[in-house]
């Protein structure tokens, strides 16, 4: 195919149609940017938050509760040591972190809260208080 160059076409775009690609945009892997996907479901008895992090470790992962805010956060750096005679034309390194915080309900029992990490996934339960929980329909006698 060829490429018709009109006048006025900057170099960018120009480079982009002919698919030399500049450096920054061949870097397609932008997941040290993203935040994990979250589910929130809420169930009689409590809220269950998923988050998906795959490839994490459950140690990798900082849950806090301050002033009614569930913070989730991760910090993940690994470290590739040079070996000896070893010679990089590039090398990147991995870095990965991210934070979520989600403002809780007055009806939940923070100090309750648990999580769990299984196949990539971050399970975290919040009960919910007594109050807040559906009340059994009652049956009034007439008499």
């Amino acid at each position: 195919m060829t490429l018709v160059k009109y006048p006025g076409i900057p170099a960018l775009l120009e480079t982009w149609l002919t698919n030399n690609e500049p450096d920054f945009l061949t870097k397609r892997n932008f997941s040290e940017t993203t935040l994990p996907a979250v589910n929130i479901k809420e169930t009689e008895e409590s809220f269950e938050v998923e988050l998906a992090a795959p490839g994490f470790q459950k140690s990798d992962f900082k849950i806090e509760v301050e002033n009614n805010v569930l913070t989730i956060s991760s910090e993940k750096q690994e470290e590739n040591e040079l070996k000896e005679g070893e010679t990089f034309t590039k090398r990147e390194f991995s870095y990965q972190a991210f934070t979520r915080s989600f403002t809780l309900p007055e009806t939940v029992e923070s100090d309750k809260i648990t999580a769990k990490y299984d196949n990539g996934i971050l399970k975290i339960e919040i009960p919910k208080k007594d109050e807040a929980k559906p009340k059994p329909v009652k049956q009034i006698q007439v008499s």
